[in-house]
């Protein structure tokens, strides 16, 4: 089988609502534990009455930079070959994910790293969290709607917050690191999913085929979401 891991990206340009980066320039510079969100209202240009019907919370403004990187995946739907197994077509969507979350990585490096301070932001953010891995399941081809939904869900999202680490320190012109850690992921998960099917005795393709490494591990703490 190919190895994903050194195939060459292709990158692309996402424009919309959302894609002001000015409450990422303040986090990196400032830290986002020192960035509030009146300043970022001012540092748009936009009234706080406005802000607010947006953006109430903390945790709505790093929602709104995760549903760029899930926009940029589902507007940017790839055709499958017949032959793609469904760890080949997740690491396809999660490096497109990866790939809109580019120009917002120095914001996200702080937010990541202040985040641990932050229990109830982040616990605020992980319910937008676990719908954003439910989407990039979907976009995958896989359903995460029926029976067994929510482990594949918590599973992928293991696997985000792992490679979300590699991803932030990733200075290769290609995010091949990324590709590398997303890959090694993405085959654990098949193993971690053998194991289970032969422990349960039961088969269940969906699962076998994309249960990520982590699912049915005990919930982690709040602020160890990926933040993206």
């Amino acid at each position: 089988m190919e190895d994903r891991s050194r195939r060459p990206r292709r990158r692309e340009e996402h424009r919309g609502w959302g894609r002001d980066r000015r409450d990422q320039r303040l986090a990196a510079g400032q830290g986002w534990r020192n960035t509030g969100l009146l300043a970022i209202a001012r540092g748009a240009g936009v009234p706080p009455d406005v802000f607010y019907r947006r953006f109430p919370d903390r945790s709505d403004v790093l929602a709104a930079v995760s549903r760029v990187a899930d926009t940029a995946v589902l507007a940017d739907e790839a055709p499958s070959g017949p032959d793609e197994s469904a760890r080949d077509r997740l690491f396809d969507v999660m490096m497109r994910r990866y790939d809109a979350l580019l120009p917002y990585r120095d914001g996200l490096r702080s937010v990541v790293r202040d985040l641990k301070r932050e229990p109830l932001t982040a616990l605020a953010f992980s319910r937008h969290f676990g719908r954003s891995m439910a989407w990039m399941l979907r976009a995958a081809g896989v359903e995460a709607d029926r029976t067994g939904g929510a482990l594949l869900v918590a599973g992928l999202g293991a696997v985000q917050t792992r490679v979300m680490r590699v991803f932030l320190e990733d200075d290769s012109a290609d995010l091949s690191r990324t590709m590398a850690a997303l890959d090694s992921e993405l085959r654990r998960a098949e193993r971690w999913a053998g194991a289970l099917r032969r422990r349960s005795g039961r088969a269940s393709p969906t699962a076998s085929s994309t249960a990520p490494q982590g699912a049915g591990e005990p919930a982690k703490e709040p602020g160890s979401a990926s933040a993206g």
